[in-house]
């Protein structure tokens, strides 16, 4: 049975142009993050680790674009993105439950990674600002993987197992995740620190990850990038 589907039209290899669209997706995150953002999640861990130093660079400042929901400038990964499908190719990436109650992916072979990882974030762009932060913990998550093994890729973008049956508690609780990254692990989700904490403990901790104040130069990209995920997630849980 499918549980998720994406189909990402792109161009051939022999093309020049690198283009990329999007097709008619079978995809549901609700509940949060669902089959089709747990499918989406793996697209990127797979494909992204395939990235460089400017590959990674554009996609953080891309994250980031989709997270406040602003225009993003063409082309992105030296990819353009079409409404049209002519002169394009199709592959097709899926999350499929089996008749023993497993889950398992069926992610298109590749030549490019490009037009892959930037089909997730335009269909993560495409949903409410909540659901799209929420995705958006998930993919941050998910380019941290890396291997070869998809059933390892399902137990890390998940937090279970693959042979775990299929059902509504499968993902990622990113308030707990925002809580562990901010450093208040020792409170629970009903318990949340107020605006003002978190404001604070995400400034003090912005300036740790910097390099000129002690951070990792290569880490420090990264790391900024979480702690502002975190930071958005509570501030955002608050005001509901």
């Amino acid at each position: 049975m499918i549980l998720a589907e994406l189909n990402v039209w792109h161009s051939r290899p022999a093309v020049p142009t690198r283009r990329v669209a999007l097709g008619e997706d079978h995809l549901k995150f609700d509940p949060a993050p669902g089959a089709g953002g747990l499918l989406l999640a793996a697209v990127v861990g797979v494909h992204a680790q395939e990235f460089g130093d400017d590959e990674n660079n554009d996609l953080s400042d891309l994250l980031n674009l989709v997270e406040i929901g602003a225009r993003i400038p063409q082309p992105r990964l030296r990819h353009r993105l079409q409404e049209d499908r002519i002169g394009l190719t199709r592959s097709t990436h899926r999350l499929v439950g089996l008749s023993d109650g497993r889950i398992e992916l069926e992610l298109a072979p590749s030549d490019r990674p490009e037009p892959h990882v930037l089909a997730a974030l335009y269909r993560i762009r495409q949903q409410p600002t909540q659901a799209r932060r929420s995705l958006l913990t998930l993919l941050r998550s998910a380019r941290r993987w890396r291997g070869n093994d998809h059933n390892d890729l399902l137990r890390f973008v998940s937090g279970k197992s693959p042979a775990t049956h299929w059902g509504n508690g499968i993902g990622t609780d990113s308030v707990t995740w925002a809580l562990e990254v901010l450093g208040f692990s020792g409170l629970s989700t009903d318990e949340l620190p107020d605006s003002r904490q978190v404001r604070r403990t995400f400034r003090r901790l912005l300036r740790s990850a910097h390099p000129d104040h002690g951070g990792i130069a290569e880490d420090a990209g990264h790391r900024i990038e979480v702690l502002t995920a975190a930071r958005n997630i509570l501030l955002e849980q608050r005001s509901v």
